[in-house]
């Protein structure tokens, strides 16, 4: 790491199979971060071969323990004085870029940055649902602070004495490849948010999870004006709303349903 010149940037990404996806994302990044961490979680495609292009620092960790503490696993292989999390499936506009690179720079004490994803969804840019500006935090100090444990819809830990501020660009995110992979991720995501629910204890019900679900096509298609994004909005309502109601009903089927005796 530096020490006597502008602070060092790396760019740290966990990934799985994202052989597809990988090239584009760190091409976007290659040539002005100074380092590249990628930490995979056993990938069985061609992603180790694609990183390696990039950088030496691959690592793995197929135990997988959720997304915040294998987020939290890989920073501990970054050097540079700033760290910018990505996901495979991103790229970083010249704009975003040149935000990245000026607060870097300038380097403000106990201060974090948010991104602006712009998300590219069965054919179109989302720009309403609730879906843009889709601010998160992703560029901070290597020494402030890291992710929480969380095993999905995990967040980078804060304190009142730090401050937050917007980068302006986007990163375009292609979420998705087709609805298969809607699918298979949603599908995920809900596994580890029941898990995560039934750890703390919690409970629930299938009228909960109607409730819900109804509550956010509502949200997303009325309220957050989903319309406007023609057919890709109306579908991305309902999806989001099966979503909703099976992590509830996973939820409710593992806290409140018996197996049969033996």
């Amino acid at each position: 790491m530096q020490t006597n010149s502008k602070p060092t940037l790396a760019v740290a990404l966990i990934v799985k199979n994202e052989a597809q996806n990988l090239d584009a994302c760190l091409k976007t990044v290659a040539d002005w971060v100074d380092e590249i961490v990628v930490l995979d979680s056993g990938s069985t495609d061609e992603t180790e071969a694609v990183a390696r292009q990039y950088t030496e620092k691959f690592h793995t960790n197929i135990d997988w323990p959720g997304f915040g503490p294998q987020r939290r696993i890989a920073q501990q292989y970054v050097e540079s004085d700033f760290v910018l999390w990505l996901d495979a499936d991103e790229r970083i506009t010249p704009e975003l870029q040149s935000s990245i690179q000026a607060a870097v720079a300038k380097n403000e004490p106990n201060t974090l940055y948010n991104i602006c994803r712009l998300s590219w969804v069965f054919g179109r840019y989302i720009r309403h649902c609730g879906w843009y500006p889709d601010r998160v935090v992703r560029l901070y100090p290597t020494k402030l602070t890291q992710y929480d444990d969380s095993l999905v819809h995990e967040k980078v830990e804060t304190t009142s004495d730090m401050q937050v501020k917007e980068l302006s660009g986007d990163a375009i995110h292609y979420t998705y490849n087709d609805l298969h992979h809607y699918l298979v991720k949603s599908a995920g995501y809900a596994k580890a948010w029941a898990e995560q629910r039934e750890k703390r204890g919690k409970k629930s019900s299938i009228l909960e999870g109607m409730v819900h679900a109804l509550a956010c096509f509502v949200k997303m298609y009325i309220v957050k004006a989903g319309f406007l994004d023609g057919k890709q909005g109306f579908l991305l309502s309902v999806l989001s709303a099966h979503s909703t109601l099976v992590k509830y009903a996973d939820l409710w089927i593992r806290t409140s349903t018996e197996k049969p005796k033996d």
